[in-house]
């Protein structure tokens, strides 16, 4: 239900298979969808860069891949079956819009959604509820749906939050992803005031938005980010920061951690356990620097540490970011915005990790 009539076609992005950059196709002439029941249709007013959208199209989800995600970045893995390439293990239906960030105007809403609705601004929670009873088949937005790389966007009514803040669309689709994964880590890993905290890949998107939320919980924050960026993340609240050009076992004190929130894996896993204290809790939403690790089982079970994947998202941790952003407890962290059309440039510097923050793309 919509005052006015709809548009018929939008520009947008397709991805049209798993792969390199040539996968993405800007078009102009694709079909404006209508909202079902249960649903609202969202004029996008800006969306977000995430890992997890190069890490869909290239299928580094996938146990084919061991590398890091910047080995198929640019052109993909070749030869992969691309049958478990997504993050919930299930084959990618094509061709498809992603975007799991978007900030945005219901425009027009289906049967059962109330139509006082329509105008509102909103953020989509990019970790929806399951469709299936059992808990099983949760969805990200732009993977196992279509998201917000396009003028227009469906979501169920009830992944659609109105948000009420004085910051720009760009600044707000910076959130969703990357706050609610970083929320989720710290939620999960029951992170408290005064402990001290580890980030690794603090200068990216999730790892800024850890430090914010860590710092606003009280907790002692320690950065690992390349040197030049040091100085960014000290404003935003770091307490130390730890050159990831240097070796970590030579700025890691053993023993020293009450909690790593690691987002890079790779060859100083086993490093950032022997920084925890007995107890000590290690939650992961991410493996950039590689998905395969070596683990000392004895170090895990000797200092009883807790091990936490963080994926799924109970819907309190959206609520409660929404809570934060509309007190103005976080800062947005918007380091350049590209027209939805560069989305090949985007991703290129996005790759490049030359950033502080979030990339953003205006439809």
């Amino acid at each position: 239900m919509t005052d006015s009539p709809l548009p018929c076609t939008m520009s947008g992005v397709l991805l049209t298979g798993h792969g390199g950059l040539d996968r993405l196709q800007y078009r102009r002439d694709l079909p404006v969808p209508r909202p079902g029941p249960g649903e609202v249709l969202i004029r996008i007013g800006a969306a977000g860069i995430n890992n997890t959208d190069i890490n869909t199209r290239i299928a580094w989800y996938s146990k084919e891949v061991s590398q890091a995600t910047s080995a198929g970045g640019d052109i993909g893995f070749e030869g992969l079956s691309g049958a478990d390439g997504t993050w919930s293990g299930t084959p990618l239906q094509f061709p498809r819009i992603q975007g799991a960030d978007g900030c945005g105007e219901i425009l027009a809403v289906g049967e059962r959604v109330d139509p006082k609705r329509v105008g509102e601004r909103v953020l989509v929670r990019p970790m929806q509820d399951p469709l299936t009873a059992d808990g099983s088949h949760l969805i990200t937005w732009g993977s196992e749906c279509d998201g917000a790389f396009a003028e227009y966007a469906l979501c169920r009514a009830s992944e659609a939050y109105k948000i009420d803040s004085p910051l720009s669309d760009a600044e707000l689709a910076s959130f969703p992803c990357a706050y609610s994964t970083a929320e989720n880590m710290l939620h999960r890993a029951r992170v408290r005031a005064g402990e001290r905290v580890l980030i690794t890949g603090a200068s990216g998107g999730v790892g800024c938005a850890a430090m914010q939320l860590a710092v606003r919980r009280g907790a002692e924050v320690w950065a690992v980010t390349s040197a030049h960026k040091g100085p960014a993340l000290l404003k935003l609240g770091a307490a130390g920061i730890i050159c990831r050009e240097q070796p970590l076992a030579e700025q890691l004190e053993g023993n020293s951690l009450d909690v790593v929130v690691d987002l890079v894996a790779g060859p100083e896993f086993a490093t950032l356990l022997e920084g925890l204290k007995p107890g000590g809790r290690y939650a992961v939403a991410g493996a950039i620097a590689g998905p395969l690790v070596e683990l000392d089982v004895r170090t895990l079970y000797l200092k009883d540490l807790t091990l936490l994947g963080c994926t799924a998202q109970p819907r309190e941790v959206f609520e409660n970011l929404l809570r934060y952003i509309e007190a103005g407890e976080l800062l947005p962290q918007v380091a350049n915005t590209y027209p939805l059309s560069e989305i090949h440039q985007a991703q290129e510097a996005f790759l490049s990790k030359q950033h502080v923050g979030k990339l953003v793309l205006i439809p």
